[in-house]
């Protein structure tokens, strides 16, 4: 079974401060209109009006790439993680060589241009990544040591690590807390299958909610209730891509669990571009404020330009060839109820295109989405939140692509 991103989304005592910071103005931000989104290994803020671009240059030696993690509850403190040039490539495969990567956590303030590194004590391992924020003095890691992944609890400057999950038992990771900071959702892919879980932050009182075999159960997501947790489904056997799934709830006790489409429609493992710029990742699903799910569609017959290679082993975390003449058809935005499983029509682009990475901003009122046209790299969209009025934002740096939107906490 194919891995998806160890860093989703990603989907993060006394620390050293540290002497580089990014290029943004030192005032308080405004930030229910602001999203952040990842262009060319960096990460970037602009308005949802399309104004005030910034690219966030952080000024520290041998760091590669650069990706926002989990908000403090100040709503001006974010923590990041950035990552040393990778040590898998052409002729090291990805499962031996890339969690040798060094990896590093910090807390950027967007008020003060600050940049602390956090989790430097009593290191386990060099690669490190942020999955959840219990609170502002605790968090969960995801260690990997010799292809081991597990999740500890920890301070944030790395001390008191405490086992939340156990080593050997699978990968945890796609952590989300409950609306009530009680409860812990993640996927564990474990010699099972992926499964999806709940627990007390603590890791104690672990409740299976979906798992069974032939099923990919993936990127489990809180309504904002509380009350139910969104889900995707992959056939993966008969679907090693994981090009698409389905879209499932269930209580967070495991009861009531629903399959709310059917046909595999979803697309989940997103992948676009061309051979001399090309990207992929998860295509996680996400709730509105009016407790209906966000899904990406894929029209019948859809095919993307990238095959994946099932025979071939894994060098490079993409394995596909570039196949342009056998794309066809996209994918749209869609609202989907989880009461009686009605769908709304957010996009529809005529020619098709591929709209994906779809999330509502914090006042309900604009979803940004990612599209893309076969070949070409994604570009960042805002629309109403009940459809029409899209607008491009951008295209990224040097228009080589803007994926990963995310709102900024409002308020």
């Amino acid at each position: 079974m194919r891995r998806r991103e160890f860093i989703a989304g990603i989907a993060i005592g006394s620390c050293a401060v540290a002497s580089g910071c990014a290029h943004y103005p030192a005032r308080a931000p405004s930030s229910s209109n602001r999203l952040f989104f990842t262009s060319r290994g960096k990460t970037c803020l602009i308005h949802s009006d399309g104004s005030g671009f910034r690219v966030l240059e952080f000024n520290q030696p041998d760091q590669v790439t650069w990706q926002p993690g989990p908000f403090f509850s100040d709503g001006r403190r974010v923590m990041f993680l950035s990552m040393e040039a990778r040590r898998d490539g052409p002729g090291r495969p990805f499962d031996e060589y890339y969690t040798q990567t060094p990896t590093h956590l910090w807390i950027y303030d967007l008020e003060s241009n600050s940049l602390t590194e956090i989790a430097t004590k009593e290191r386990k391992a060099v690669f490190y990544t942020p999955e959840l924020l219990l609170n502002d003095d605790r968090m969960l890691v995801q260690v990997v040591r010799n292809k081991v992944g597990q999740v500890y609890s920890m301070n944030l400057d790395g001390t008191d690590a405490r086992e939340f999950t156990r080593a050997g038992e699978g990968l945890p990771y796609g952590s989300t807390l409950s609306p009530d900071r009680r409860r812990v959702a993640f996927h564990l892919a474990s010699p099972r299958g992926y499964e999806i879980w709940t627990c007390d932050i603590d890791g104690a009182n672990r409740t299976l909610v979906a798992g069974k075999p032939d099923h990919l159960y993936f990127g489990p997501c809180w309504s904002p209730t509380g009350e139910w947790l969104a889900f995707q489904d992959c056939h993966f056997k008969n679907d090693p891509g994981h090009e698409s799934s389905d879209v499932c709830v269930a209580r967070p006790d495991g009861s009531e669990m629903r399959v709310l489409t059917r046909g595999q429609v979803h697309w989940f493992a997103a992948t676009y571009g061309n051979p001399s710029n090309r990207g992929s990742g998860s295509n996680m699903l996400s709730w509105s404020r009016n407790g209906s799910i966000l899904f990406s569609r894929k029209l019948p017959g859809s095919k993307v330009a990238w095959e994946f290679q099932a025979g071939r082993p894994d060098t490079d975390h993409f394995n596909r060839d570039w196949k342009p003449e056998l794309a066809r058809g996209g994918a749209e935005i869609f609202l989907l109820h989880p009461g009686d499983g009605s769908q709304v029509r957010l996009t529809n682009q005529m020619p098709p295109v591929w709209d994906f990475r779809s999330c509502e901003s914090a006042d309900g009122r604009q979803v940004a989405f990612c599209r893309c046209a076969v070949g070409d790299p994604p570009a960042l969209w805002v629309m109403r939140a009940n459809g029409g009025g899209e607008r491009l934002l951008t295209k990224g740096l040097e228009d080589r692509g803007a994926d990963h939107p995310r709102w900024l906490p409002g308020g």
